[in-house]
């Protein structure tokens, strides 16, 4: 295809071309959406918000939940409308869309390092109320010459390592002192600390995970005392997770929590023991179609590694019992069917429960939302890919 008519494809039908078909439209049965396609169960995807929000006010929490599970500006302020205090972002560029979007209370649950980031965060400082964490002197003398620049200013949250092994200080008086400096830099604010610990987030055992959180909780209380022993109070102290975020709510040590995956439940956290605290349930699935029956036993889908991703496992077929995904190649799903009458069609389309959903939901554009079988919403994912 000669250059110039590439070019007419993807302008559509203003150069003449048919356009690319839309994925889904409002009022759409289920089983006329293209695939690959991210749905979103809507009714089990209320029902997480509705209950994590409850969580979080029978502890008497914050909600904070966490933007780079999903990269989608609707989710977020569905969120917000039900009682989230805001929202994170794990990176500068992923808050521009959320902000764009009306989100106006934003943690960068992370710290930015780098000219260009720094000064795209002080322009959106002048936007919204952003926090941001820090864990090294050079890092926030460099956040606030450029918030100075732009006449913006920002919280800091010093973050403590509590057991990740990842980022973090490692010592209370460097959180103290990372405290004190920020007394003498314009244009930053000391709030708090961050102490998460993502690793205990996906231990599978109830008892094993809340004895980690309690000791990780331990971890950060000791920070916090330290601070306020030097004349700091910690009005945040935020952390935790979908995995952690029963026990880090009721610790009495954390004021807020940032769970991302508990609107979706993928299938790594669905895999975990839960107890009957909480009910989640999976909402977001990876719609698929049949392509081939290439011999008994087995059957072919059309969504592999372009459309979600296997770091954490393979899918899982929900519904069917008697299917079960043996592997993920570039464009295709092979599934084995174990159970004969349970083979499905050519041509019929099935649901898979991706096993990581934050990378999942980046390789994607459009969240195509469905109530009762109908597309009720398409919601475009503005954040995807924008990971600087």
């Amino acid at each position: 295809m000669a250059e110039e008519t590439i070019a007419s494809v993807l302008v559509g039908e203003t150069a003449g071309v048919l356009p690319l078909p839309k994925l889904a439209r409002e009022g759409d049965r289920l089983e006329d959406v293209d695939t690959p396609a991210l749905i979103l169960d809507l009714d089990a995807f209320e029902d997480n918000l509705r209950s994590m929000q409850a969580l979080a006010e029978t502890h008497g929490v914050a909600l904070r939940p966490h933007g780079k599970a999903h990269k989608c500006p609707e989710i977020a302020l569905r969120q917000v409308s039900l009682g989230a205090r805001g929202i994170c972002c794990q990176k500068v560029s992923e808050a521009v869309p959320f902000v764009r979007a009306g989100l106006t209370d934003i943690l960068i649950s992370n710290e930015v390092v780098g000219r260009q980031k720094l000064e795209l965060l002080a322009r959106l400082a002048s936007r919204a109320r952003l926090t941001v964490c820090v864990d090294h002197p050079k890092a926030l003398e460099a956040l606030s010459a450029a918030l100075d620049a732009q006449h913006s200013c920002v919280d800091v949250l010093v973050e403590v390592d509590i057991g990740q092994k990842r980022c973090g200080v490692q010592t209370h008086e460097q959180a103290v002192a990372l405290a004190d400096l920020t007394l003498r830099l314009p244009n930053v604010r000391f709030a708090g600390v961050q102490a998460y610990h993502g690793s205990i987030q996906h231990t599978r055992s109830f008892d094993e995970r809340q004895r980690a959180a309690r000791q990780g909780a331990a971890a950060a209380a000791g920070f916090v005392d330290a601070l306020r022993q030097a004349g700091y109070a910690c009005e945040v102290v935020t952390g935790g997770g979908t995995g952690t975020a029963l026990f880090d709510a009721a610790s009495g040590v954390f004021t807020e929590l940032q769970p991302g995956s508990y609107a979706f439940m993928d299938g790594d956290y669905g895999a975990m023991e839960w107890g009957e605290v909480i009910g989640l349930q999976h909402a977001l699935f990876l719609w698929s179609t049949v392509i081939s029956t290439p011999a008994p036993g087995r059957v072919v889908l059309d969504a592999g590694l372009k459309s979600t991703t296997s770091e954490s496992g393979l899918p899982h077929v929900f519904g069917h019992p008697g299917l079960r995904c043996t592997a993920l190649n570039d464009e295709h799903c092979i599934v084995a069917v174990d159970v004969p009458q349970a083979s499905p069609a050519l041509g019929e389309k099935l649901r898979l429960v991706p096993s990581h959903c934050d990378p999942t939901f980046n390789l994607h554009d459009e969240l195509v939302g469905v109530r009762k079988g109908v597309v009720e919403a398409v919601w475009p994912i503005s954040a995807r890919g924008l990971s600087r």
